[in-house]
């Protein structure tokens, strides 16, 4: 570790002023004047940010309850990245109302990238929600909430560029206790032509490092073993001191989150393979608690799809990456995201993408067909012109192929014993533990007396499906 990054933690030793602090879980303090309840779609993204409007609320005498009917605020966290994303969300909304028909006074909000994209046209079209809140206004939620009280319609859809939230302690909602996340940036420079990230989330902007490691000693000390470093592109994090004494890379914080105790993983999404850098891989490889997985989206195997898509690399670019990825950290797990169907994609263009999955041998991916969201480059240039059809057919290829690889990966885990985290109880039997390896393989395994949930076990493998690693506790 650097001088530098030594001099970074130890002014955050001294500036945690949060130390301590615990987050309550969801219906334990039964004196909030008001209850909200919160559905959160889309990416990590959007779940950290629930966590962060239930801090505001709670400021405001709210409590979060899990039972629609027992809320006097409903808010549903929004995705755009998809049509189908928003369609759900249309159908919850619906549902909403029933439950505010039936309970008067009941408020009803939309916040996230949906409301970003579609602003006052969404209480225009749908009303059916009384807010409509972007993902850098919720500080102004509760002026917003008094606003909708008197029966106005409150809208702020500010995209911000300094907004980070960096003084908030999130509240933990529906928390295991032991996995967390923290976001560390907000928004995305990638003009993808695909993405209205960009449009709904605003321009890059990261917090500063003693926030990020403070929080995470914080939930350390309260019996968290696992933080996931959140951002739309986290490699491209970068800050710099106001005098410009120090600045703090993304290897940097990873390292100094790292630092807090040997028995806190760090894990970190999401990566953009142009923005990954050795210093981010030796990182990797010489923290024992910086676990060996990466999620590397790849969008499409053929370098002139990949041109249209604006992903700044091309096929052979991206292979080099994977190759670098593999030649520092040999036992690495890599995840993709990919899109079939994109404009004007050829049988031919579909096949690179599958022998490119043959080549990075992902641990799982992140499939979709390709879906035109209005206000991208994609939708301005480009005609969606493959058919649903042949898009449905090339995903359902992707994920045939996907399920073999990974199934043959799991096969090649058996016999081998992994150091596991303990995250649960395994959904199938309650007489199982259920947690995840460095590598991100969810392991399930027979319960052991003395042992508990965020205890660090030794798992040895005996069975292996396409997503789930199955074995005993042993020394």
């Amino acid at each position: 570790m650097t001088e530098q990054v030594k001099e970074l933690n130890s002014r955050v030793m001294l500036s945690d002023d949060r130390q301590g602090e615990v987050f309550p879980e969801i219906g334990t303090d039964k004196n909030f004047k008001k209850s909200f309840y919160i559905e959160s779609y889309g990416c990590q993204m959007n779940f950290s940010d629930s966590e962060i409007v239930a801090s505001i609320l709670q400021g405001q005498g709210y409590g979060p309850t899990k039972e629609i009917s027992e809320a006097d605020l409903l808010l549903i966290n929004t995705c755009s990245i998809r049509e189908k994303a928003e369609d759900t969300v249309r159908k919850r909304l619906r549902i909403f109302d029933k439950h505010k028909r039936q309970r008067p006074g009941t408020l009803v909000g939309v916040l996230g990238c949906m409301a970003e994209r579609l602003k006052a046209k969404f209480l225009e079209e749908e009303r059916l929600v009384d807010m409509v809140v972007g993902p850098d206004a919720y500080r102004d939620l509760p002026a917003l909430i008094a606003q909708a009280d008197d029966g106005d319609k409150g809208v702020n859809v500010f995209l911000s560029r300094e907004e980070t939230y960096a003084d908030i302690a999130p509240i933990r909602l529906n928390s295991n206790g032991v996995t967390a996340l923290i976001s560390i940036m907000r928004g995305c420079n990638n003009m993808c032509s695909f993405c209205v990230v960009p449009y709904t989330r605003g321009r890059e902007r990261s917090r500063d490092p003693f926030s990020v490691v403070a929080e995470a000693r914080d939930l350390f000390e309260n019996g968290y073993k696992e933080v996931t470093l959140l951002g739309q592109n986290v490699d491209s994090y970068r800050w710099e001191s106001p005098d410009k004494e120090f600045e703090v890379s993304f290897a940097k914080l990873m390292t100094m989150v790292a630092d807090i105790h040997p028995d806190l993983r760090v894990r970190f999404s999401t990566s953009h393979p142009k923005d990954i850098t050795d210093e981010v891989l030796y990182a990797i490889r010489d923290y024992e608690n910086i676990c060996n997985y990466i999620h590397l989206p790849l969008q499409s195997g053929n370098s002139r799809i990949l041109e249209l898509m604006n992903r700044t690399y091309d096929r052979e670019w991206y292979q080099n990456k994977i190759d670098r990825i593999y030649e520092i950290i040999p036992d690495c797990a890599i995840s993709s995201d990919m899109i079939t169907g994109f404009c004007s994609e050829t049988e031919e263009e579909h096949q690179d993408t599958l022998t490119m999955m043959d080549y990075a041998q992902y641990c799982l991916s992140y499939m979709f067909y390709y879906s035109e969201r209005p206000g991208t480059l994609a939708a301005k240039k480009y005609a969606d012109d493959i058919p649903l059809e042949a898009k449905k057919r090339r995903l359902s290829e992707i994920i045939d192929k996907q399920h073999s690889i990974s199934y043959d990966r799991n096969q090649q885990d058996i016999g081998k014993t992994y150091r596991v985290l303990i995250e649960g109880i395994s959904k199938k039997s309650a007489d199982d533990y259920k947690g995840r390896n460095s590598q991100n393989t969810m392991i399930v395994f027979p319960k052991m007396e003395g042992i508990e949930v965020g205890d660090y076990v030794n798992v040895f493998v005996e069975e292996a499906t396409s997503a789930t690693l199955i074995g005993k506790i042993v020394s």
